[in-house]
């Protein structure tokens, strides 16, 4: 490259350098075959050693037993929308929602397509600016299900409620980035493109006995049990992001695992929300305990300077950090692969411009 980016897309995200050029040369020949990855037969030992690998590896990184599958698909985080409620709730059931921002939303929505939606709690009423807390969990609906990390509002949840029903998560934008006890989930799913992959390949790790308790007639390619039993490949599956994602589950163990990259996205956030704090040109957007460590969302305090604030930025080589239209303003994704030496660049960046225009007035 001719040009360090400092890369703070929301997703698809940035991806460890290493892993980047591993999986370019995987793309030319992989495994000294004279073939590249995404020509070989998804059936071929080659292949079904990588699926394998990528499969236990997820397990190994959540410290997850045997009672757990862990599979790959296509279709996205929107399929699993569907996926959970067509697997997890009778058509007579009642599925339990905490309403947090627009994925969770659309979670929402498909599960009313498939069954009765109980909404227990939401953030909506403030623009999803903080996470929901002390609200009961009903004891006699399916399951739960939450969203650990919302990018577009920039809140992250930190203290997942009990509950004596089954929890489902969705964790496409926090997926790896801190430790947690896994076990409290009894389904957790996740798009691969913020923190596990390249884009194109869903992980779902479940309880196997969470499943076939519906009373509906399963579509075999929305079944979990199918793809259980086809070990992740009861059709073609996207080959060359599941490698993606082999690459840097392997990256992230060989360095430390989630205590490791824990560490550093702590640091990372604490030097992003210590600046948005003190600077006088910026502002936060949503309540400070719910701050994720993912994505800082924040505006500029003198909207008038905006042109002349993205002209620094883009000069320093600060790629995707515009805000979602939905919240406005600027948004720093933090996934696992960015530097902290990105976070610290941007952070100048907003320090030089405070003190070019902290004292500029607005004139009529």
């Amino acid at each position: 490259m001719s040009k360090k980016v400092h890369n703070f897309s929301a997703g698809p995200a940035v991806l460890p350098a290493e892993v980047i050029k591993e999986a370019a040369q995987g793309a030319l020949e992989f495994n000294n075959l004279g073939m590249s990855i995404l020509e070989i037969s998804h059936r071929s030992k080659d292949f079904i050693a990588v699926m394998e690998e990528a499969r236990a590896l997820v397990k190994e990184l959540m410290g997850l037993g045997n009672n757990y599958q862990t599979i790959f698909l296509g279709g996205g985080a929107s399929t699993q929308f569907a996926m959970v409620p067509y697997n997890l709730l009778p058509s007579t059931g009642t599925a339990a929602y905490v309403n947090t921002g627009v994925w969770a939303n659309k979670a929402i929505k498909e599960a009313k397509m498939l069954g009765n939606v109980n909404v227990i709690a939401s953030s909506e009423d403030k623009k999803f600016s903080f996470i929901p807390k002390n609200y009961t969990v009903p004891t006699d609906a399916s399951y739960l299900h939450l969203t650990s990390n919302n990018t577009i509002y920039g809140t992250q949840e930190f203290n997942f409620p009990k509950s004596s029903i089954p929890v489902v998560c969705d964790m496409s934008s926090d997926i790896f980035s801190r430790q947690l006890n896994f076990s409290q989930f009894d389904l957790i799913y996740a798009g691969a493109q913020k923190n596990m992959g390249a884009a194109g390949a869903t992980m779902v790790v479940v309880k196997e006995d969470m499943l076939g308790k519906t009373d509906r007639k399963m579509l075999s390619m929305l079944d979990y049990k199918v793809h259980i039993k086809g070990e992740s490949m009861y059709n073609t599956p996207p080959v060359f992001p599941i490698y993606v994602s082999l690459l840097t589950l392997k990256w992230l163990k060989k360095n430390g695992g989630l205590a490791w990259i824990e560490k550093l996205n702590d640091e990372k956030a604490k030097a992003m929300y210590d600046e948005i704090d003190r600077n006088s040109m910026f502002s936060g957007t949503c309540a400070k305990e719910d701050r994720s460590k993912m994505n800082a969302c924040f505006l500029l305090n003198k909207p008038e300077l905006e042109e002349t604030f993205n002209k620094m930025w883009k000069a320093e080589g600060i790629s995707g950090i515009v805000g979602h239209r939905d919240v406005g303003g600027y948004r720093a994704s933090m996934y696992n692969a960015l530097t902290i030496d990105s976070v610290n660049t941007l952070v100048d960046v907003m320090k030089e411009f405070e003190k070019k225009y902290a004292d500029t007035k607005v004139t009529a």
